[in-house]
């Protein structure tokens, strides 16, 4: 599998970004003048206790969501400002995997990860080959002919990276994607997302409330000659292609930026707030 994140051409600017941005609804707004911008190829973990705005950033950054003020800009294209039929264009290069997977339960897990190749009209021909990839990428090709509910809650989580990266996208969005899970089946899922980062250089934005899941892509990376994840040290630095030194966080408290930072800044941290998500 190649995903266009592998030739995308957002080296002039950032993968996404978001300048001053409010969002609000009757009971008033969630965020409030949000800025940041994220390097191609960059993993952002965005923290935040539940209903800080973690999820709306990525309905955002997929243009699901308009902000009442401010921009969204993702691979150079102004998200706030575009049609419809603009917005489906640009989705083509960006993934989303969904809290609880969200997989149609009356479909057959390989017509689930087909989904977005029929909705874009690619030929028959094409589809089988490139599910199959896809499966086989989070080893679940022996899975084609079952139904959704015939898998344990971590099998369909991988069932939907495996749709989110059907297009080889460029980003991808990831809300919760342990949330739920026992700790060997969140492991599995983060591995995954550190073999996507690492093997095919994808810009990530991932939301969460377990920080060991940032932590652990921050301090691992899948090494692509042993095929296997190895823990990076200072001297052991990533190879070529390897990410696991760009993992950055960001800390939502009352609708706004509490921290932005590197792992290490956020581990040594005093700050009461902070230390919460340490716990």
């Amino acid at each position: 599998m190649t995903p266009a994140a592998a030739t995308a051409t957002t080296n002039s600017g950032p993968a996404v970004a978001f300048d001053n941005v409010y969002l609000g609804f009757d009971e008033g707004d969630i965020l409030r003048g949000v800025s940041f911008s994220v390097p191609a190829r960059e993993t952002l973990v965005l923290l935040g206790e539940t209903g800080s705005g973690k999820t709306l950033t990525l309905k955002l950054a997929a243009g699901l969501l308009k902000p009442t003020r401010g921009n969204v800009s993702v691979l150079g294209h102004q998200v706030s400002s575009m049609s419809e039929k603009e917005l489906l264009s640009l989705r083509e290069r960006i993934g989303f995997v969904f809290q609880e997977g969200a997989l149609f339960d009356s479909m057959t897990v390989g017509e689930n990860v087909a989904y977005r190749l029929r909705e874009e009209h690619v030929k028959e021909t094409e589809i089988e080959p490139r599910v199959q990839e896809a499966l086989q990428f989070v080893e679940l090709e022996h899975t084609a002919d079952q139904l959704p509910s015939e898998l344990s809650g971590g099998m369909r989580r991988r069932v939907s990276i495996a749709r989110a990266l059907i297009n080889r996208p460029d980003i991808v969005l990831y809300d919760s994607p342990t949330a739920g899970l026992d700790p060997i089946t969140s492991q599995t899922i983060i591995s995954l997302i550190m073999r996507l980062r690492d093997v095919y250089g994808v810009t990530a934005l991932l939301a969460t409330q377990r920080l060991q899941d940032g932590f652990a892509l921050a301090n691992f990376c899948f090494d692509k000659e042993a095929k296997h994840v190895v823990r990076v040290s200072p001297n052991r630095r990533p190879k070529d292609g390897q990410t696991a030194d760009a993992t950055r966080f960001m800390v939502y408290k009352d609708g706004r930026i509490y921290f932005e930072g590197d792992p290490q800044e956020l581990s040594s941290t005093k700050d009461p707030y902070l230390r919460r998500f340490l716990v």
